[in-house]
């Protein structure tokens, strides 16, 4: 089981949530720490998951979760709600840049992703979810690729092959219905004959 899938069952799942997207992070500024902080946990992996609660309303929040070394399980830290998220930053519209920046109600964070491509994934997902679970005041997206906001998004693509993969068969259900409607009528043309040969043979 992959990290991002362990995350979902673990941290999730129990809650009775569902996870939609998640990217690994780096900080891209070293956060300060208080002179008795120290004695610290030791290295650790950091992730920024996106996850909506399965019952109704649906409420859409984004949680930070750490795997710390030596350690297979995973811890969950802050959490804020989506309505809280107020800018999206991905610092370059030009180029894939795994830096970003999550501005929220009363925190500010600079990271890094594991890849440029995790990170448009990540804020694909994020952008389709801002839109589908806010109504009223949605963050802001700055800086962002075009095909982050919407172009030829990963959702829309999938939502696309399915489609198509929907329209294929019922192309195929048609055809082989014609086919079927085609052998019924031969059918039924040779049962005419046959009884046309018997009706003849029987005059005869």
């Amino acid at each position: 089981m992959n990290a991002k899938s362990a995350i979902s069952k673990e941290i999730f799942a129990p809650h009775d949530e569902r996870m939609l997207g998640a990217v690994q992070v780096k900080r891209r500024t070293k956060k300060k720490i208080p002179f008795l902080a120290t004695g610290g946990q030791g290295e650790y992996l950091t992730y920024i998951c996106l996850s909506v609660t399965n019952k109704k309303p649906a409420q859409a929040s984004i949680t930070k979760v750490k795997q710390f070394e030596g350690s297979t399980s995973f811890v969950r830290r802050t959490q804020w709600m989506l309505e809280q998220l107020r800018q999206v930053n991905g610092i370059d519209p030009n180029r894939d840049s795994p830096e970003f920046d999550l501005l929220f109600e009363n925190a500010f964070d600079q990271w890094v992703a594991s890849t440029a491509s995790e990170k448009c994934t990540f804020f694909q997902i994020l952008h389709h979810t801002c839109q589908r679970y806010l109504t009223d005041k949605k963050p802001e997206f700055i800086n962002c690729q075009s095909k982050i906001m919407g172009g030829n998004s990963i959702l829309h693509s999938a939502a696309d092959s399915v489609t198509s993969a929907v329209q294929k068969a019922s192309q195929a259900l048609n055809e082989r219905g014609e086919r079927l409607g085609r052998a019924e009528e031969k059918t039924e043309d040779l049962k005419n004959s046959a009884q046309q040969f018997a009706e003849t043979a029987h005059k005869v």
